[in-house]
C-alpha cells in the first residue's frame, strides 16, 4: 500500500506543480488501533512555486483526491499550515508525531518539529481535546450499543486532555504511550478486551457499553474541565515562520 500512496503523491505533485514537504498517516493506523478494514488516512504538506503566491487571484488552500473506501488523501498549502501552527492546531501538530512517515523533506521536518514544545498552547490544546472527547462520550457512548471504534474515538483524546493537564507538554499522537497514565488495572484490562475485539472486527462492530470505561471518561473529562482553565495560552510573532515559508516556496 505505500507504494501506492508514494504514487498518488507524485500525482498530486505533477498535476499540480506542488512539492510535497511532508506526508503521513493520521488517522487509526497512526493512533494504534485500527481495524483489519481501516482505510488509511494520509494527510500531506505542500508547497507552491513562489509565483503563485505573488498574484491577486486567490489560490487554493487545500488539496486532495477523492475518498474511497481504501485512501483518504488530503493537504494543505504550507502557508495555510504555517497559519495553524502558530495557532497551535491539534491536528497538524499530530501529524508531525506521526509514527508512519510516507515521504518528507528532512530540512523542513527538523526546523518545524524544533518549534513544536515553544508554539505549543495548552490551553487551546486541551480545549480541543476536551470537546473532542465530551462530544463523542455524550453522542455516542450512552446507547445499547455502541460502536467499538468509538470506544477509541473517547479514550484517546481524553487521555490527550489529561496528558496536558498532569504533564503540561505536548501529548504525544499514539495511543500506548497516553493510556500509561491510567494507573487502574481494571481500566486497563477493560481496554485491552476491547483492543483485542476490534483488531478483529470491521469498522462498523458494535460492543454493548462497558460501565467502568464509561465512568472513568466521565470523570477525567470532568477533572480536565476543572483544571484546563489554569493552563497557560501561547502568544507568538510570526516571524519565524515567516522565514520557513520564505525558504521553502524559494
Amino acid at each position: 500500500m505505500k507504494d501506492i500512496i508514494l504514487q498518488k503523491l507524485l500525482e498530486l505533485e505533477q498535476l499540480h506543480q506542488i512539492k510535497i514537504l511532508y506526508a503521513c498517516e493520521s488517522g487509526s493506523r497512526a493512533w494504534g488501533f485500527a481495524s483489519p478494514d481501516s482505510d488509511f488516512d494520509v494527510r500531506f504538506i505542500y508547497a507552491r512555486p513562489i509565483n503563485d503566491y505573488l498574484q491577486i487571484a486567490a489560490i487554493p488552500e487545500t488539496l486532495g483526491l477523492p475518498v474511497n473506501e481504501v485512501l483518504d488523501i488530503g493537504g494543505w498549502d504550507l502557508k495555510k499550515t504555517l497559519q495553524l501552527f502558530l495557532k497551535s492546531n491539534s491536528p497538524l501538530y499530530e501529524w508531525l508525531q506521526s509514527p508512519i512517515v510516507y515521504l518528507q523533506n528532512d530540512v523542513f521536518a527538523e526546523e518545524i518539529k524544533a518549534l513544536m514544545p515553544e508554539y505549543f498552547s495548552l490551553r487551546a490544546s486541551a480545549n480541543h481535546y476536551l470537546s473532542m472527547a465530551y462530544n463523542t462520550f455524550t453522542q455516542d457512548l450512552q446507547t445499547e450499543q455502541v460502536k467499538l471504534k468509538r470506544y477509541f474515538y473517547a479514550l484517546r483524546p481524553a487521555l490527550a486532555c489529561l496528558w496536558i493537564v498532569q504533564r503540561q507538554t505536548l501529548p504525544p499522537m499514539e495511543f500506548e504511550p497516553l493510556r500509561s497514565l491510567i494507573a487502574d488495572d481494571v481500566i486497563q484490562t477493560s481496554i485491552n478486551n476491547l483492543m483485542v475485539k476490534k483488531q478483529a472486527a470491521d469498522e462498523k462492530a458494535l460492543t454493548p457499553p462497558v460501565a467502568v470505561l464509561n465512568d472513568w471518561i466521565g470523570a477525567t473529562l470532568t477533572l480536565c474541565k476543572e483544571q484546563s482553565g489554569a493552563l497557560s495560552s501561547t502568544k507568538h510573532t510570526t516571524q519565524r515562520l515567516d522565514a520557513i515559508f520564505r525558504k521553502f516556496i524559494a
